[in-house]
């Protein structure tokens, strides 16, 4: 994980692929606990995530994951090849090692239903406006 707020004013770069990407946008609630949210960015940490976990998001087709902050709001951005299809890559990366014992480990850390997976934490996040060309 880079160092928090490191990026914050200076930006971030993107990856550029030969292919024409697409992207989704989601949010989800952290519990309002300064230890809480601070353990939760450890354990997304570089060191501290579970290899299992990258490997499954890569595998269902998703070509990056980012993930912002702001107090006890995170916002999510997947990147993903034109013909991803949302619903079929989230249920395949439900089934794959670890992905529901991951689930179970952060929802501690998360405002959500109990057993959610997640598809169900995440919520989707309808765009409203882009520099229009």
């Amino acid at each position: 994980m880079d160092e928090l707020g490191k990026g914050r004013e200076s930006g971030y770069k993107q990856k550029k692929y030969k292919f024409a990407t697409k992207r989704y946008c989601q949010t989800l609630e952290l519990k309002e606990d300064q230890k809480l949210i601070r353990r939760y960015l450890q354990c997304h940490s570089k060191a501290e995530s579970w290899p299992e976990i990258r490997a499954g998001i890569r595998s269902v087709g998703i070509l990056e994951m980012e993930i912002y902050i702001h107090e006890n709001k995170l916002f999510m951005i997947v990147e993903t090849p034109l013909d991803f299809e949302w619903k079929e890559a989230f249920a395949r990366l439900a089934t794959l090692p670890r992905q529901e014992e991951w689930e179970e480990y952060v929802a501690f850390f998360q405002k959500t239903v109990p057993n959610a997976t997640s598809a169900e934490k995440w919520q989707l996040m309808e765009r409203f406006f882009y520099l229009y060309e």
